[in-house]
């Protein structure tokens, strides 16, 4: 299975993903991404190729034997959260969100496409729960205990 976190920067992406690779995950992190691969074009198109590039491999991983991969990644354009639905078809979304300020809002992504209710995305506001309080909804979501 591919688990992605996504939404805006400090949204706590990157603090779930470590609480799912404690529980055997593979993590692929966005920021750790672009550092490998020296992608400092935050453009769209920039955005995009980066994010496929995270797919592509999430889906080899997954392929080859990693039980669940987590990509922590902005996601921001429905265009690539559909590249990576037709390349694999065991994908759980879970769209992070939070209110008020962390530091990082500098970074948003401006035209970011909001998951709509078709998408069959996970909503979680981590303003309102704790790391270990989304974890518990994260997981009933993936596995339905």
């Amino acid at each position: 299975m591919i688990i992605v976190l996504f939404g805006q920067p400090h949204c706590g992406k990157s603090t779930l993903a470590k609480k799912l690779v404690e529980d055997g995950a593979w993590n692929i992190d966005g920021d750790e991404l672009r550092n490998i691969f020296k992608n400092t074009d935050y453009s769209r198109q920039g955005r995009i190729k980066n994010l496929n590039r995270a797919s592509d491999i999430a889906v080899y991983m997954n392929h080859v034997g990693s039980d669940n991969v987590v990509l922590s990644l902005v996601y921001p354009y429905k265009e690539a959260r559909d590249y990576l639905n037709t390349i694999s078809d065991d994908v759980k979304w879970i769209y992070l969100t939070y209110t008020g300020e962390r530091g990082r809002e500098k970074f948003h992504v401006t035209d970011f496409d909001i998951p709509t209710d078709g998408e069959n995305v996970l909503h979680i506001d981590t303003s309102s729960m704790t790391p270990d309080e989304s974890l518990v909804v994260i997981e009933k979501y993936i596995y339905g205990n």
